[in-house]
């Protein structure tokens, strides 16, 4: 049992995260660490460095996933895989996905400094995307393990400067040629700690979640196309205006999420307008609409319902509507079978923890759904993600290591003499 007075063998945790954020940092203190950009290559080839460094034989997968391995003696090689996302939302905090990638690799690191070999495999993963943050697509890292995903879903993908999906793919060290669109089979078992991005934690002085499902996701780009003309000539009753066609749904969907469907989010997080003139009425308007709920029945009612009120709005304001899904996650109940050890673990070292929904997506939504898999929270201060204020206290952070090393030592090493 670790003793979490040790608070020197955690040291380096903020270091790590501090050195990571340089790969990518912008000048209000964020992060953009886009798939494939250059941001992203240094950042996964400064992990593979330190990761041969710490004695693990690191390698990359055909889509960038970086694995961190320490090979087990046992001679069915089984793997207990540990980590998190490595790409960034545009300008977000230092903390989403890094973390845990840094504590899975400070965790496997101090098992190995003090029982060597463990009975079975541990791979320490920095996933190469999960954010969907430059092209329209998400968990492309974790979605390539379990096989969910080929070159079929990123033809003709662009990002917004035009580059194809592929060509980026390529440019970043990972040709097409080299690609094959298949699942692993030697994963045991997926463990993750993340930051919350939430407040639960934190408002109820909690230290430790545990997460019993994750929330599904529907993520649609809706295009809504009318009439482009002069603003000052065109009057107001004569318009086909996109823009105010565009903003009356977003409110009627608002309302609607608040009023009939407690406990589910929908959020209009972009629009872009053309020709994005001051003194023109626009041609065409897109939002992007992205809607969370962990009962599947309910997402689905949700979506079916917005979209086929844009729809018959459309239809009666003679604007031309195109809606194209381009996420689909179902919700996912995780293994909660580690959870009574791992509530013993953080009692006897006087953490509190509870068990709770994730509203946020995560890999081990995707990969809980082939593996069984766990996921549990730090907190994030005042509930601020997505940000350059996105942060977490070095001693939460510590927890959270301690947590994941007796965790994966039940899993990969108990047994050892």
């Amino acid at each position: 049992m670790l003793n979490l007075c040790s608070s020197e063998k955690y040291k380096n945790v903020q270091h790590y995260l501090d050195w990571l954020a340089t790969f990518g940092e912008t000048a209000d203190g964020g992060v953009t660490r886009l798939l494939y950009t250059e941001e992203w290559q240094a950042a996964q080839h400064a992990l593979k460095e330190e990761m041969r460094e710490i004695g693990m034989d690191p390698y990359f997968d055909k889509v960038g996933n970086l694995y961190g391995r320490i090979e087990g003696f046992q001679e069915e090689k089984q793997v207990i895989l540990t980590g998190s996302h490595i790409d960034t939302v545009v300008n977000g905090g230092k903390y989403d996905g890094a973390y845990g990638v840094i504590a899975s690799l400070l965790a496997a690191k101090m098992l190995f400094e003090q029982y060597g070999r463990p009975r079975k495999t541990i791979e320490v993963v920095s996933l190469c995307e999960e954010e969907g943050s430059r092209f329209p697509l998400t968990y492309w890292g974790s979605k390539n393990i379990t096989g969910e995903y080929s070159l079929e879903d990123i033809k003709q993908l662009e990002d917004q400067n035009g580059i194809l999906f592929q060509d980026a793919m390529g440019k970043a060290g990972f040709p097409i040629a080299a690609y094959k669109g298949d699942k692993r089979s030697d994963i045991e078992h997926f463990i993750e700690v993340h930051i919350e991005q939430g407040a639960i934690l934190e408002k109820n002085n909690i230290d430790i979640g545990f997460v019993t499902h994750i929330v599904g996701q529907h993520r649609y780009t809706i295009q809504f196309m009318g009439e482009s003309n002069h603003a000052g000539t065109t009057p107001m009753e004569e318009r086909k205006d996109p823009m105010v066609f565009a903003a009356n749904c977003i409110d009627a969907l608002t309302k609607i999420a608040k009023e009939e469907y407690p406990g589910l989010r929908a959020t209009v997080g972009s629009i872009n307008a053309e020709p994005n003139v001051s003194n023109v009425v626009a041609k065409t308007v897109s939002i992007t609409l992205d809607i969370r709920h962990h009962q599947e029945g309910i997402l689905k009612k949700y979506s079916d319902e917005i979209l086929q009120m844009i729809t018959e709005k459309a239809n009666d304001s003679g604007i031309i509507c195109k809606a194209e899904k381009w996420a689909d996650s179902l919700p996912v109940a995780l293994d909660t079978s580690l959870h009574s050890t791992m509530e013993k673990i953080a009692k006897n070292n006087g953490l509190k923890s509870v068990q709770m929904v994730s509203g946020a997506g995560h890999d081990s939504q995707i990969l809980g759904a082939h593996y069984p898999t766990t996921l549990f929270f730090v907190p994030s201060q005042k509930g601020i993600s997505h940000s350059p204020l996105e942060f977490t206290k070095v001693q939460d952070l510590e927890h959270g290591i301690l947590l994941l090393k007796e965790v994966l030592y039940k899993l990969a090493y108990e047994g050892v003499q």
